[in-house]
């Protein structure tokens, strides 16, 4: 086989009448008579190999039976393209190669879907497909720029003092929130191991055995529902200091966003980032993850609502409201279609009213008297063609399902700059939150996130009302990072065992390494975790996390390139100690 001397994004005009050798994959085929022009593809570009009776020493019709996605080697000399034929779009457009010999190393069967064009197949399709997927210029081109955050990262991460060290795929099944993936041992009938969630226990161990700054990039798994940028194994960033505060972590985090946005997207992000507390950020925009590029703000309606007749808010809790100015034109059936997207989030309905001629009309306008009316419009601002949506709940409903509504109108109405990055920091998170079907408090963060030091007195008597040390790192509506600063000492993590319904005997058999760990002079310490494959979407710019990973899952969690999860012999199973049980 000819060794090639040059990839297909090397060869410019300094090359020409230098002869090389080129490898790569039939991209495009264009028949001109007795010459052929074909563009040859690899990951580093695309380069136009010509084939005519002057300079091709083998038999022409072998180069006119060439197929797409057939993969050659070719020996030739670099020419100038005609002045005509120049092809700005291309680094190699100015040159061509007239090829002399050609080795066909594979032809390719009849494609499945066209290469060139992704749309061309329905992502299952093109998912049971997906190593020629990755060949389209869109996917090698995320992947490139998901190996450059991953250096860019180790190298500002070494710079700060960080250690990259490993820790175990195969660790103890512990509760965490999500459903563990569990992996049966051979060795030891009848017990498993599981897939980590992250490696929270292991970072926090690696602090108390004195490496005071590590960090990983990670694999971890959790076996949950599925949601479009969610996958059942995914990778993070994984940070951990000793001897820090919420701060010192920030710091750390944001230089780390801000040379990755500026390496690879050239844009500067702003220093420091915007800090918004937990309850201004539900309260604002009904979400903890808030877009911050537009604006629509959610209000406080119930002081107006409780004046009116419109009795349905008069036993609300909240009355959460936002404006649109551009709304007047809004028909009923797109009203109708607004309000389809807050019933999941348990509103209702969805109340409105517009303006027109200096009056609220429509809707439930008639339950405003004129007074209230012109009150309304004064302290709203509300000018002619806005539209007015009002819903009316307890408190998180409301606020929550209008956060949705807002989101949802900035879709609609095409309010982003997918150019554009406002980071932010969400804190003051509550440490518990009750969870009704269960009857007892749950962790907001996870069992290892510190309290603040001045709601330690209320752990014992009102644990709703405690805030955890825990922060957020929300980028244009998307949570890319999430930490805290850790429990450090043992009758603290002992009490949030108890609010969490962690009895002394499963604490000490989930956790016992870690509790008595924290008996050996366990530091201060605190950490963070980038969700590193939505940090990569962003960077690319697309909205599908797919996108960004060489081999992913389907929503339902599956492999359709091969068929995972599948069935085992049973004689594995067998092996392993295993029955199932099918229903």
């Amino acid at each position: 086989m000819l060794k090639r001397t040059h990839t297909c994004g090397d060869l410019t005009a300094r090359d020409v009448d230098r002869e090389v050798v080129l490898s790569g994959w039939v991209h495009s085929i264009r028949l001109h008579g007795q010459i052929i022009f074909i563009d040859l593809r690899d990951r580093y570009g695309k380069t136009q190999i010509v084939f005519d009776a002057e300079s091709f020493r083998g038999d022409l019709n072998q180069a006119k039976k060439l197929s797409l996605e057939d993969v050659l080697t070719v020996r030739g000399t670099v020419r100038h393209r005609g002045e005509n034929a120049v092809n700005p779009q291309l680094v190699t457009g100015e040159i061509e190669v007239h090829v002399r010999d050609l080795e066909i190393l594979n032809e390719t069967d009849p494609l499945p879907f066209i290469i060139t064009d992704r749309q061309a197949a329905l992502e299952d399709m093109r998912l049971k497909y997906r190593y020629l997927e990755l060949r389209t210029d869109e996917l090698q081109s995320y992947l490139q720029i998901r190996h450059r955050a991953a250096q860019i990262t180790r190298r500002y991460l070494d710079t700060q003092r960080f250690l990259e060290i490993e820790t175990p795929v195969l660790m103890k099944s512990t509760p965490e929130g999500a459903r563990d993936y569990l992996v049966p041992s051979r060795i030891h009938k009848g017990k498993f191991y599981a897939l980590p969630q992250s490696p929270q226990t292991y970072k926090q161990l690696l602090m108390i055995a004195g490496f005071d700054r590590y960090f990983q990039i990670v694999k971890c798994f959790r076996d949950e529902d599925l949601r479009a940028d969610r996958q059942p194994e995914f990778t993070q960033i994984d940070l951990e200091m000793s001897f820090v505060d919420e701060k010192d972590v920030q710091a750390i985090a944001e230089g780390l966003t801000r040379e990755l946005f500026q390496q690879i997207r050239g844009v500067s992000l702003p220093d420091p980032f915007p800090i918004l507390t937990y309850e201004e950020a539900m309260d604002r925009y009904g979400t903890d993850k808030p877009d911050l590029r537009y604006e629509l703000p959610l209000i406080e309606l119930k002081p107006y609502t409780d004046r009116s007749d419109f009795n349905a808010f008069r036993s609300a809790d909240c009355v959460k409201g936002l404006v649109w100015s551009d709304g007047g034109s809004y028909s009923r059936k797109v009203i109708d279609g607004l309000t389809d997207s807050v019933k999941p989030y348990g509103a209702k309905g969805l109340a409105w009213m517009k303006v027109a001629g200096g009056l609220l009309t429509g809707g439930i306008s008639k339950f405003f008297s004129p007074e209230l009316q012109q009150e309304l419009m004064s302290d709203l601002a509300l000018k002619d063609g806005s539209i007015l949506f009002l819903i009316g709940d307890r408190r998180q409903v409301a606020q929550t399902a209008m956060g949705a509504l807002r989101c949802e109108i900035a879709r609609r109405e095409n309010l982003t700059d997918p150019d554009e990055f406002q980071p932010c920091w969400v804190v003051d998170m509550p440490m518990f939150e009750w969870d009704p079907e269960e009857e007892r408090y749950v962790a907001v963060h996870h069992p290892f996130t510190s309290p603040k030091e001045e709601d330690l007195p209320k752990m014992a008597t009102d644990p709703g009302r405690v805030y955890s040390r825990g922060y957020d790192l929300v980028l244009n509506g998307y949570e890319i990072a999430g930490g805290s600063i850790r429990i450090n000492r043992i009758e603290v993590q002992e009490q949030v065992f108890h609010h969490l319904g962690i009895s002394e005997q499963e604490a000490q058999e989930k956790f016992g390494f870690l509790l008595e760990a924290l008996r050996y002079g366990a530091p201060p310490h605190g950490g963070i975790a980038f969700g590193f494959d939505r940090l990569v979407m962003l960077l690319c710019g697309t909205s599908n996390i797919r996108d960004v990973i060489a081999f992913p899952k389907t929503t339902s969690a599956m492999s359709l390139m091969d068929d995972a999860p599948s069935a085992v012999s049973p004689e594995q199973l067998a092996e392993l100690g295993i029955t199932l049980i099918t229903k």
